[in-house]
């Protein structure tokens, strides 16, 4: 049994899945694809790039879709990769690598690299207030460091940590499942090491097709996601702002006959007005199970 399993979570994903799985296969590592009920062949790619493959009758959305594949996989090690993600030769032995260096720590990020070169690094979250960096100025760490906050587009956790957590919030759709993660392993005392020598390459937001409504789909969640994790949290609630501020700028942009700002604003409305109505994000999929 190999000691990581990666978990790629698919939906409409056909396009993006070759390149990430065959830098997974020639890294040795097994990869599981749980497919949200794609429609344009995901699975079969999936299969024909020698993944196993968890077919969901529907789509489970991005978290509880990598529970999922969390609970089917063995080994040490849960690597959780977008499709839209593709690791460079070495990436994996140099997350691996660390985890031998940090026993004490749970969860690797690696460096993230974007289609324009830049790399992508959190420095601020909406879950810490606490760090002063209130325009998300970029300063990239010059080797390994312990961080608050890391993307969930690919990084290295231990299963047994995962499992323990219960993996990902399933109240999550689509969203900061995420940052919600890592505040739950940073106050769980493992700590979030970056590693730099550790290289993806992130085609950032090419993981799904484009479809009619989706961009209104995703803010919906984006609205709703961030009023969620606040409540959690006890932040300050952002809905009642969202919700105004959105729903005009929606009808600015009707006004001015812009079909994808009209999209755009308005999902982020709709989601932040559901949340104050106290509609879930399951609710919204049909994934809520009857009392």
């Amino acid at each position: 049994m190999s000691v990581v399993t990666a978990i790629v979570v698919a939906f409409d994903s056909a396009h993006a899945l070759p390149g990430c799985l065959d830098a997974l296969r020639q890294a040795g590592v097994p990869a599981i694809v749980v497919d949200n009920a794609s429609e344009d062949g995901s699975a079969e790619v999936a299969r024909a790039h020698g993944a196993e493959v968890i077919a969901n009758a529907r789509n489970e959305g991005f978290g509880r879709a990598n529970n999922i594949g969390a609970r089917a996989a063995g080994g040490e090690f849960l690597l959780v990769v977008n499709p839209d993600v593709v690791l460079e030769p070495g990436a994996v032995a140099a997350l691996l690598d660390a985890a031998r260096r940090y026993p004490e720590a749970g969860f690797f990020a690696p460096r993230i690299v974007e289609p324009s070169g830049r790399v992508f690094f959190q420095p601020r979250s909406l879950l810490a207030p606490y760090l002063a960096n209130p325009r998300g100025a970029l300063v990239l760490p010059e080797g390994d460091a312990c961080v608050p906050f890391a993307s969930g587009a690919c990084f290295l956790i231990r299963r047994a940590l995962f499992l323990r957590l219960g993996g990902f919030d399933e109240n999550i759709f689509l969203f900061y499942e995420d940052d919600d993660l890592c505040r739950r392993v940073a106050e769980a005392s493992p700590a979030l090491v970056y590693v730099p020598d550790a290289v993806v390459r992130h085609g950032r937001g090419r993981s799904s097709a484009s479809k009619p409504g989706r961009i209104f789909r995703t803010r919906w969640h984006q609205a709703w996601s961030r009023a969620y994790v606040s409540r959690k949290y006890r932040l300050p609630n952002p809905a009642p702002g969202m919700a105004a501020l959105n729903a005009l700028k929606a009808l600015a942009a009707c006004l001015v006959l812009r079909r994808s700002l009209v999209e755009r604003y308005g999902g982020s409305a709709a989601g932040a007005l559901a949340f104050l109505a106290g509609r879930s994000a399951l609710a919204r999929e049909g994934l809520e199970e009857a009392p």
